[in-house]
């Protein structure tokens, strides 16, 4: 028996929330009705390079909406590019990838497992490598395919044209990775496929060379790229600004709670399903600044942590923060430290001495080692607790030596 889905403009709805961009809704609107009309649901597909096996919030953006598009009824495959990962995604990349073994890029792609179903609906998740298509290209398909592009429209992308205007070196194996995506969305005949707004151009490929195939051009649905922790640049693992899917629960409460206030309305809109009329609420709450944004804050962090663990569990994170909070409450009035370079990486020691806070690296080392340093945004300050430690302050970070050495970091322009 053919499933029965919602109406279109029901399943528009949906799906259209936090989306970057889609090319084109209307291509996405007459396939959603084709499928409504004959019963064959849509088959949308993600693709991911499983260079780093750790999933987070950010990775979850994209996952969450292909779990909308199950729960209309439709067919979701998560790819992993065990093929592709030994190539390497040089998307946002300045210079070529060290490639990955086959044994590395299997054992992250069975963590990717593991963690995926945290959000997808294993009974209705098909995992596929592409490996199984790819592996199995000869000689001349696979001139045939590179055949189909050219190499200055694949210098258009921001990526390579930076790096070839810089003298920098482009792999002609990297060439090959977007071609490579692409004929993934011909092997699986994808209906929609998934991905960031880095991945545009991969995307739109993907598009050309389905038509080269003589198939329907799949839509390109693009989330937003996710801010990491610090409110700056996108999550990553690598800038310690994730939020991870797996962490502990009392982990990700913190590290939600460290957000700036800026990013709540970003992080309700992407990262959980809180419905839009409650958004909308919220947001008109912290326009008009008539309610303290940490209230909103705080259950934002429950709303993921219930997520990816259980209501059960962000009450306790919520309780366990609060204690901790307290027990290490601020004054109300904190002073000032004119720090220069805020925002770079630098040594703790170095770090203290700026701040007036010790006289000698000797004497922040002993400090450290007492256990009485911490270092963070205010509402998640984190110990220090190894005096080699290098840290990237933020202007209104604060800085703790004992409980009576407190200070807010802002930038020292004069020395700058």
């Amino acid at each position: 028996m053919s499933p029965k889905f919602p109406p279109v403009r029901e399943q528009m709805d949906l799906l259209t929330r936090g989306a970057q961009e889609i090319i084109t809704p209307e291509d996405l609107e007459k396939k959603l009705q084709k499928s409504r009309d004959t019963g064959v649901p849509l088959t949308v597909k993600q693709g991911f390079d499983p260079s780093a096996p750790d999933l987070h919030l950010g990775h979850a953006v994209t996952i969450r909406k292909l779990r909308q598009f199950q729960q209309l009824g439709h067919r979701v495959v998560f790819l992993i590019g065990d093929f592709t990962g030994m190539v390497g995604d040089p998307t946002g990349k300045s210079k070529t990838r060290p490639r990955l073994t086959r044994e590395e890029v299997r054992k992250n792609a069975e963590t990717y497992k593991e963690q995926v179903f945290k959000i997808l609906d294993p009974e209705r998740t098909e995992v596929r490598f592409n490996s199984e298509w790819l592996e199995k290209l000869n000689i001349y398909q696979f001139l045939e395919l590179a055949g189909k592009h050219t190499v200055a429209r694949m210098l258009e992308r921001d990526d390579f044209a930076k790096r070839y205007a810089a003298g920098e070196m482009i792999s002609l194996l990297e060439f090959l990775y977007p071609l490579l995506q692409a004929y993934d969305s011909v092997a699986l005949k994808a209906d929609v496929e998934m991905g960031g707004l880095d991945q545009k151009y991969n995307l739109l490929l993907g598009r050309k060379i389905q038509e080269e195939y003589g198939l329907a051009p799949q839509v390109a649905f693009m989330m937003p790229i996710l801010v990491g922790t610090e409110g700056r640049d996108k999550m990553s693992k690598s800038l310690n600004n994730y939020v991870g899917i797996s962490d502990p629960p009392a982990e990700i409460y913190g590290r939600v709670m460290s957000i700036p206030d800026t990013l709540i309305m970003d992080y309700f809109t992407l990262a959980t399903e809180v419905p839009n009329a409650e958004l909308r609420k919220i947001e008109a709450d912290l326009k008009e600044g008539q309610v303290n944004p940490m209230g909103h804050k705080q259950r934002l962090a429950r709303e993921i942590v219930t997520l990816y663990h259980s209501p059960e569990a962000a009450t306790e994170a919520e309780a366990d923060f609060r204690a901790r909070f307290q027990k290490d409450a601020l004054p109300d009035h904190i002073p000032e430290a004119a720090v220069p370079r805020l925002g770079e990486r630098v040594s703790i020691q170095d770090l203290m001495m700026a701040a007036g806070s010790v006289s000698s690296k000797s004497e922040a080392r002993r400090e450290i080692e007492k256990g009485i340093v911490s270092l963070g945004p205010e509402n998640d300050l984190a110990k220090i607790t190894d005096f080699r430690e290098f840290v990237d302050p933020q202007p209104g970070f604060i800085l703790k030596v004992g409980k009576k050495r407190i200070y807010r970091l802002i930038p020292d322009t004069a020395h700058e």
